[in-house]
């Protein structure tokens, strides 16, 4: 488990992060995921039918992400320890803590439907860790995520154009022209 995670979670201006229910036009907010349907309803993290398209909350954003963990990490003179390497080999352990939390189940239905809510909440925090970790290794090796995030997709649709791949999942190579 990750350093970041417990009593220790800040906010942005060091406030403690709050978990609420609020609606938002006919979306509703639930631990911060955004769902088409009624949140008041469904388990916080995830259970859902499947029906409905899920949508992360708009905040808070990558860059609010790194800005927080900056200030964590400043704050406890952790820097030192940070370099990319270790926040790298950190990320894969944390990567195998979710793996864990998968394994010996067999498939696993969109939403969780089977998982209790203590589980979907022990999977949130471990996918914050692994997210987190990817975050600050991005910040140390100077990758601008979101920007990154924008190439690759551009790069993905050429590679795997939807009128040859569509159903289909066999690598880019094997397509024929």
């Amino acid at each position: 488990m990750m350093a970041t995670s417990g009593k220790d979670a800040c906010g942005l201006n060091g406030e403690e992060p709050s978990v609420s229910l609020t609606s938002n036009n006919d979306k509703s907010l639930v631990n911060g995921a955004t769902t088409e349907a009624s949140a008041l309803s469904k388990p916080q993290n995830g259970g859902g039918t499947g029906a409905e398209r899920f949508a992360f909350s708009p905040e808070p954003t990558i860059e609010d992400i790194r800005r927080m963990q900056a200030q964590f990490t400043d704050e406890r003179d952790w820097n030192q320890f940070h370099q990319p390497r270790n926040l790298l080999l950190a990320m894969v352990g944390e990567v195998g803590e979710v793996s864990e939390l998968f394994q010996w189940r067999g498939e696993v239905a969109e939403g969780l439907p089977d998982w209790t809510e203590a589980e979907r909440e022990h999977l949130a925090q471990e996918l914050s860790d692994v997210l987190i970790y990817l975050v600050e290794l991005a910040e140390k090796c100077r990758v601008d995520l979101p920007q990154a995030v924008l190439r690759k997709m551009a790069l993905n649709r050429l590679k795997y154009p939807a009128n040859k791949v569509h159903g289909s999942a066999k690598k880019y190579t094997e397509y024929k022209d």
